[in-house]
């Protein structure tokens, strides 16, 4: 496979992801306005955002006095053109990168990657009130798990189809570290408010975040404990959308498509791994979540790197 057609499977699926899971963000972030709406500010409320999406420095370079308010949040996160991994801009780069892997991806797809752009790219640039964020939030999460679901049903089983799931993996395990991280450090000094109707807000929140509310529930009956949500985002086997699982699935990826002569990828992966299978939920609550998140990251961008040097240079 040429180089630049792996690049592109692989940006391909990163965009649609990050423009998925941030769309999700804000989503959960709306209801949570309602749902505690007194209980912190306005800026308190959306600046976790902006730091998950890497993004805080670009609003504050936009709008200077670093006032951040809930409509600067929305026009920014969705359309911001200084924005580099805005809604938009993702999907954008996500059309794009489809372009140029036109003839390894089926028709279906490639008339839904235009179905999506075309959805999206006037309603992204205009002005976005509260009244319509929710509905667009939830339609464009609609429309990529129809995306991946095309894909799943209509694309050869071979090298780009790896390289599209190894982005969406390396995509998925990187903006569920930075959540993790982000939110869980605001929710933890708040220890005199373990049991309150804002402490189930924000754990709820956390969970709704990363998809997995529902899972947690089903498998632990004995409420938000920190352990707990912790071992659960990070440890649990069968929740698809836990760091173990999508590294998983990363290494599942890279085994078709082959680490003969890569010596740097293959060395980067393993180190990935052997961070998450030397250490259980108990070790990393004490020895310090932020630690233990940071250090997962920078192993994720070492692995990106060597992908990037050895397989798309």
């Amino acid at each position: 496979m040429l180089s630049r057609i792996a690049d592109s499977m692989y940006w391909m699926s990163r965009y649609l992801e990050r423009a998925g899971e941030t769309a999700r963000l804000m989503e959960i972030n709306l209801l949570y306005l309602v749902e505690a709406e007194e209980d912190m500010g306005e800026e308190d409320k959306w600046r976790p955002i902006l730091e998950i999406t890497a993004a805080l420095p670009q609003y504050v370079e936009l709008y200077g006095d670093e006032a951040i308010t809930t409509q600067r949040v929305l026009q920014f996160v969705c359309g911001g053109r200084t924005n580099n991994n805005s809604i938009r801009t993702c999907l954008r780069l996500f059309r794009e990168n489809a372009r140029v892997a036109r003839d390894r991806i089926s028709k279906e797809m490639w008339e839904a990657v235009n179905e999506i752009w075309m959805a999206y790219n006037e309603r992204l640039r205009g002005s976005i009130t509260l009244e319509k964020a929710s509905a667009l939030f939830v339609d464009l999460r609609n429309q990529v798990a129809r995306f991946n679901g095309l894909l799943a049903a209509t694309m050869m089983r071979g090298e780009a189809y790896a390289f599209y799931q190894l982005g969406g993996c390396v995509e998925r395990t990187d903006m569920i570290a930075r959540i993790l991280d982000v939110k869980y450090h605001i929710i933890l000094p708040d220890m005199h408010l373990v049991g309150s109707a804002l402490d189930y807000y924000q754990w709820a929140a956390l969970l709704k975040s990363l998809s997995g509310f529902e899972a947690f529930r089903r498998t632990n009956k004995s409420g938000f404990e920190p352990k707990a949500v912790v071992d659960f985002a990070i440890f649990e086997h069968d929740f698809p959308r836990s760091l173990v699982f999508s590294v998983d699935r990363a290494g599942a990826a890279l085994a078709i498509i082959g680490l003969e002569e890569k010596e740097k990828t293959a060395v980067a992966f393993a180190s990935l791994q052997s961070l998450l299978a030397s250490s259980n939920g108990e070790q990393v609550f004490t020895s310090g979540l932020h630690e233990f998140l940071e250090q997962l990251l920078g192993l994720l961008a070492g692995f990106h790197n060597a992908l990037a040097e050895e397989f798309f240079q």
